[in-house]
């Protein structure tokens, strides 16, 4: 009895941890500042670490986002000498390749975090010198993050080959590199014209020095921008400069896409609504091709109460994921319909209003005859309070206590005050969902989410997640 309640308490641990890693990003929330988000999500890390280092390490392969993996790879480092010498192979893999997949900017912090928190065991030297060797164009990052490259160069003791070496620490401004990107950083110091051929973050610094007008440099620079940069920038740019920064919606994330298309102007959402939509459902239906989803008669409830809003650093976030989410489901189902918590003609059109109403668009997709409902929201509904609640109790108990109709609560939006996600009911399972692309990695862990699933099974997921991603391993 001691045993099963033991691994019921493991299994509540690990299925919080990993909800709370798929949703926090340590950022300010409608509802919560960025402090409290941080400290709450570090000590969950901290406590899961400690007490389940395997299945910490394996978290990594759980589909958590970007932000949650470099804290593990930061705390797994930092307590290498705590690691059980037959799971040292593994855990040192799941490390690598998560590195790998990180974009660049947020690896190259992490490494560079190992020197601000004094880590420098023999494994985070390895770590950080075979990422060096596999990155494809190291010229390239040694020009965008050339700080950040030469303090991890020299806190993990690393030999730099070629120009590389003298091109971070001895003299940048040598006669001549034969390395065409170091050939054109010395000349950008010189020449207005050779500004244009190096990344966006870089030239804009040497583009003040030269004293080059905004939108002219702009207007001339956007071949060099990646397309976050051109997301960053564009509204700046629309606001100030007037300077129209050409973005590619055929190579957006589906995510991305939806939340580009609420940051423009009503208006202009109007104007070219015909265009947007169908480049959500390209979008859409290219993330079904990378991560199948066949389902059903699927009804969705989506929040676009004002807290939908998100907050001033993630500006519209769980609007746009319900958009994108609310695409993704209509491209994944045979049969679906979307309730939204305020009339809607057009779900492009959509923008964050009013109090959150979750029960009546909640009984309208249970009156759907839907296989399937997927609730998208904070779960914070106010008009009534509780109420979606008291309908999910009346439903699981009265109507369906055979469970014949699935429904699932997906949250964008970490509560730190508990360490988890804002349920609506204890009867039907609650996700963390980061981008809507993740719902079909969320919709196959819902079933652990509700504690209906033993610890063992939780377990054997993990370690096939695990297997899956390092038998996938690519070099970047």
């Amino acid at each position: 009895m001691t045993t099963n309640r033991s691994d019921q308490v493991a299994q509540e641990d690990l299925v919080m941890f990993i909800n709370a890693c798929l949703a926090c990003t340590g950022q300010r929330e409608f509802y919560d500042d960025a402090y409290g988000q941080r400290v709450s999500i570090d000590f969950l890390h901290d406590y899961i670490l400690g007490n389940y280092r395997l299945l910490y390490a394996r978290s990594l392969a759980a589909g958590i986002n970007h932000f949650n993996q470099a804290q593990i790879i930061l705390k797994l480092l930092a307590t290498g000498k705590k690691t059980l010498p037959e799971h040292r192979e593994e855990e040192g893999a799941l490390i690598a390749h998560a590195l790998n997949t990180l974009p660049p900017q947020r690896a190259w912090g992490v490494l560079q975090q190992l020197r601000q928190r004094k880590i420098n065991n023999r494994r985070s030297r390895a770590i950080a010198r075979d990422y060096l060797s596999m990155r494809r164009d190291i010229s390239f990052d040694a020009v965008k993050y050339r700080a950040k490259v030469r303090a991890i160069a020299t806190h993990a003791h690393l030999k730099l080959q070629g120009e590389l070496g003298n091109f971070l620490f001895r003299n940048w401004q040598q006669k001549v590199y034969t390395t065409e990107l170091f050939e054109n950083f010395r000349q950008a110091h010189y020449s207005a014209e050779a500004v244009y051929k190096l990344p966006f973050t870089v030239a804009e610094g040497l583009a003040t020095k030269h004293k080059i007008p905004r939108d002219v440099f702009l207007s001339r620079i956007q071949e060099q921008m990646t397309l976050g940069e051109k997301l960053r920038f564009q509204g700046a740019a629309e606001r100030s400069e007037k300077v129209d920064i050409d973005v590619d919606l055929g190579r957006l994330p589906l995510t991305k896409l939806a939340l580009y298309i609420l940051s423009l102007p009503w208006k202009t959402r109007k104007q070219q609504q015909t265009i947007l939509t169908q480049a959500l459902e390209r979008s859409a239906q290219f993330t079904l091709k990378k991560a199948p989803l066949k389902l059903g008669k699927v009804a969705a409830v989506l929040d676009c109460s004002y807290s939908s809003s998100g907050s001033s650093e993630k500006r519209r976030r769980p609007l746009g994921v319900a958009l994108a989410a609310h695409y993704f489901l209509k491209a994944a189902s045979q049969e679906y319909r979307a309730f939204w918590t305020v009339t809607t003609p057009e779900p492009l059109l959509i923008r964050p209003y009013g109090q959150t109403d979750l029960a009546t668009p909640l009984l309208n997709a249970l009156a759907s005859g839907a296989d399937l409902v997927v609730i998208i929201s904070d779960g914070c509904e106010n008009d009534p309070p509780n109420g979606a609640a008291q309908v999910l109790r009346i439903y699981r108990t009265k109507l369906d206590p055979q469970k014949r109709t699935s429904i699932i609560h997906c949250n964008p939006v970490f509560n730190p005050e508990d360490f988890s996600l804002q349920n609506l009911s204890p009867s039907i399972p609650t996700v963390g969902l980061r981008d809507a692309e993740d719902l079909p990695t969320m919709l196959g862990f819902a079933r652990f989410a509700d504690g209906s699933a033993p610890l063992s099974e939780l377990e054997d997921y993990l370690a096939a997640r695990v297997q899956q991603m390092l038998n996938n391993s690519i070099k970047v």
